[in-house]
């Protein structure tokens, strides 16, 4: 087993790069919004708040620290939770770009994908015909030929820049492939255990969301890295209560929030991202599990613990 089955860790993404302002009405766009969410998400019960940035006008995505800053400053002053800061950022992004909040706020986490792949957003186009901002549509089409580049040198870069900080990693992996890039870079030395597996389903470009996928990555996992790693789930769209239901069976930690999935059921929009968290934990704590605390999570994932000074 790669953990304790005892307590399962909640990792909320609060509002992401994937989904568009016109989507949903209830998808943080502002600041305050984001704050206002991810505060609402902590206290129902995540221990770890995935954060991206947006335009407060466009809600595009916004990668410079100065959108991070005032989001990072505010929550260490208003929740315990663990911060992760995203270096996806969006697929049309240069590493350089992506990794810059983490190197200037230095987190206690970041998360870092482990792969270059495809990343089709251009059939959201099918569900989604009204746009309010000239971006949105270009944005989502333009991923029928684009490739979210996450090159050895760039993971590399990434790994290196942050070193000094005391930033550990979520390694995001979308396929078979990236446990074993994350598998080199552990062999070479560059990462250290235990690792924070995030595996995600259901990704255009990535692996499936069929419960032998779900399998296939736990069963990959456990070969590469033993005891070394915390696995962690999230699935994209409709798949996310399934699959968070099947990996917390199993030991694992989850991932929920209005990044993956802007849906409460067919035809109901999530109102929040306290409401996904709220679900996934009623289905860990029917399962005769507990929810992971922040500093629960810290302790599980050998964090370096909250840093309340400011910037």
């Amino acid at each position: 087993m790669s953990q304790s089955v005892s307590k399962v860790i909640i990792t909320c993404a609060v509002t992401g790069s994937i989904h568009t302002p016109s989507m949903s009405p209830h998808l943080p766009v502002t600041p305050e919004e984001i704050v206002s969410s991810a505060l609402g998400a902590a206290e129902a019960g995540a221990a770890v708040l995935h954060l991206h940035a947006r335009d407060p006008q466009t809600g595009r995505p916004d990668q410079r620290p100065e959108a991070f800053r005032p989001l990072v400053q505010v929550l260490k002053q208003r929740t315990d939770a663990v911060l992760n800061l995203t270096s996806g950022g969006a697929p049309t992004m240069t590493i350089e770009e992506r990794i810059r909040p983490s190197t200037e706020l230095k987190p206690e986490l970041a998360s870092l994908n482990m792969g270059s792949m495809n990343f089709g957003l251009y059939p959201m186009l099918e569900r989604f015909r009204d746009f309010r901002h000239d971006w949105e549509e270009p944005y989502l089409a333009g991923s029928r030929d684009l490739i979210f580049r996450n090159t050895f040198a760039d993971i590399e870069y990434a790994l290196k820049t942050c070193a000094g900080n005391g930033t550990r990693f979520e390694f995001e992996c979308y396929d078979i492939g990236h446990l074993y890039n994350l598998a080199h870079f552990a062999d070479r030395g560059l990462v250290e255990p235990p690792f924070f597996v995030q595996s995600v389903f259901g990704i255009l470009g990535g692996i499936g969301n069929h419960p032998e996928d779900v399998q296939h990555m736990r069963r990959t996992a456990d070969r590469l890295f033993g005891g070394d790693y915390r696995w962690s789930v999230l699935g994209a769209g409709r798949n996310q209560m399934r699959i968070a239901a099947l990996a917390a069976a199993q030991g694992g930690n989850v991932r929920v929030g209005l990044e993956d999935n802007l849906w409460a059921g067919k035809g109901r929009l999530s109102v929040s991202n306290a409401e996904q968290v709220a679900t996934v934990r009623g289905i860990i704590e029917g399962l005769g599990l507990q929810v992971a605390s922040p500093d629960e999570a810290r302790e599980i994932l050998a964090l370096k613990g909250a840093d309340r000074t400011g910037f």
